[in-house]
């Protein structure tokens, strides 16, 4: 690009291996049609991998990008995005990375994120404290790897100087937010509308995930709705499960009725969904922690390494002690039920 007078800001994009094309895509198209609606320059980025060569992404295609990470001592950005997906655990020994970071950092460089990629700046040490917007299919994980973080469901966070989205379309909400910071919200929704976006969706609204036709737990424990009532308790007693009569007293409805009542609502009975709620956990801390696997299956109300091996694999196919990378080539967790049981 040229003209670099009238530049606003320059992103620097680092791609780790196993990145989201979409995510790349969906941080620069704004940006492109920003240039373009201004008919000048305002905003710049740059590819960027540790040695400069060309990266996988998930899809499987090799990635040329602009430059490695080495270079001069002068800051030649502004912001910086790891920009992740799969396999992220492996960048946290990455010396060379971790330590670019942690320099850009200290010059003044406001360091983001796209999805798994605020693992690693976590892992750097550049996020201490604060909300961390969190894919909803990680945020088990990151809420057992990182305790002193508030873990969010929610689309983004690009407030401070650590801009942060959980991923997916979530990243174009980001990118319009991060342009009206820069240009003004007008222009940004006429971004908006070249992109086909009907309106910017807020950075603190929930993301859609498993649970979507549900009130938010924290509004659930208290909703009129029994099977709404009852979901937010089984998600609160994943450890220390209860049994089915106990939850239909709990929100004052028989047994029977609230069989019913989920069968219904959710296409599965209640045990199916407490035991999919636990497997869904598991199946977080199996591929994105390093805890043993005795510890998570107490974590997920199983009453031995025995009960826990055997049900986890009649869901997976494989057992969990085989399972423990979030890789391509790992089990997938479905939240559509599989059965009517």
């Amino acid at each position: 690009m040229s003209d670099q007078d009238t530049v606003l800001h320059r992103y620097g994009l680092f791609l780790v291996p196993g990145f989201s094309n979409l995510a790349v895509t969906l941080v620069t198209e704004p940006l492109f049609i920003a240039n373009w609606l201004a008919g000048k320059t305002l905003f710049t980025w740059t590819t960027l991998s540790t040695d400069g060569f060309a990266v996988q992404s998930s899809s499987g295609t090799q990635t040329a990008v602009d430059a490695p990470i080495a270079g001069g001592s002068k800051p030649m950005f502004d912001t910086v995005f790891v920009i992740a997906s799969f396999d992220t655990r492996a960048s946290a020994q990455d010396h060379l990375l971790m330590d670019w970071l942690r320099k850009e950092a200290r010059n003044g460089v406001r360091i983001g994120a796209i999805e798994t990629g605020s693992e690693i700046i976590i892992d750097a040490g550049l996020v201490q404290s604060g909300s961390v917007p969190t894919h909803w299919y990680n945020a088990k994980g990151s809420e057992e790897r990182f305790p002193n973080l508030d873990i969010t469901e929610t689309l983004f966070d690009a407030r401070g100087k650590h801009p942060l989205s959980a991923g997916g379309m979530a990243t174009a909400d980001m990118m319009l937010d991060l342009i009206a910071q820069d240009v003004g919200d007008g222009f940004a929704e006429e971004v908006g509308k070249h992109l086909l976006v009907d309106a910017r969706r807020p950075g603190s609204r929930p993301q859609p995930s498993s649970a979507e036709n549900l009130p938010p737990i924290a509004e659930a424990r208290h909703h009129h709705d029994p099977v709404a009532r009852a979901h937010a308790i089984m998600e609160e007693q994943i450890e220390e499960p209860i049994s089915c009569a106990e939850l239909a007293a709990l929100v004052g409805v028989s047994t029977r009725h609230l069989q019913r009542l989920f069968r219904a609502r959710l296409g599965r009975g209640m045990e199916a969904t407490y035991r999919e709620l636990r497997l869904a956990k598991a199946h977080q801390l199996v591929q994105q922690t390093d805890i043993s696997l005795t510890e998570v299956g107490i974590a997920c109300g199983f009453s031995s390494l025995e009960v826990f091996s055997r049900t986890y694999r009649n869901r997976f196919g494989v057992a969990p002690s085989r399972d423990r990378r979030q890789s391509l080539e790992a089990t997938v967790y479905h939240s559509i039920p599989s059965d009517r049981s």
